[in-house]
């Protein structure tokens, strides 16, 4: 995965030190294709760490999210983290309040709100949509 050691080559340049749990947490993240918050990647490293606090892990996932290692967002007022794909390409997401997954937004929106601003000038942005995803939909669906 070239990503994950993109991102281990990030955490090495980082003034952090590089430890097991740091390397697992990153590899947890790059092996999902969603947003977790804190308490599911507690529970992912629950078998190796078993003494390992939510309080750690949040503030690893933070440091990792400024670091740009990994994007955050908000979900019903609790944090979720993903790993950071921008440093593929840029490109937005809409991501399901139900499960985490998240869907790569095909545009951005930028060029439209450029020509709204004047001449401001534009330091970052983000997009996102949120909803419940297809197979969240389908699940209710049958129950």
């Amino acid at each position: 995965m070239p990503l994950l050691k993109e991102a281990l080559n990030i955490l090495k340049e980082s003034d952090l030190k590089i430890t097991e749990r740091r390397v697992e947490m990153i590899e947890v993240m790059y092996q999902s294709n969603r947003y977790l918050s804190a308490k599911e990647v507690k529970a992912e490293l629950e078998d190796s760490y078993p003494s390992i606090s939510p309080d750690t892990i949040y503030r690893n996932l933070h440091s990792f999210s400024t670091l740009n290692i990994l994007e955050e967002t908000e979900i019903n007022g609790e944090k979720f983290f993903r790993a950071n794909c921008y440093l593929d390409e840029h490109h937005h997401h809409f991501i399901c309040t139900e499960c985490g997954r998240s869907l790569k937004l095909p545009m951005c929106p930028l060029d439209y709100y450029k020509g709204e601003i004047g001449n401001a000038e534009i330091t970052s942005h983000r997009f996102e949509l949120f909803g419940k995803c297809e197979e969240c939909l389908k699940k209710k669906e049958t129950t």
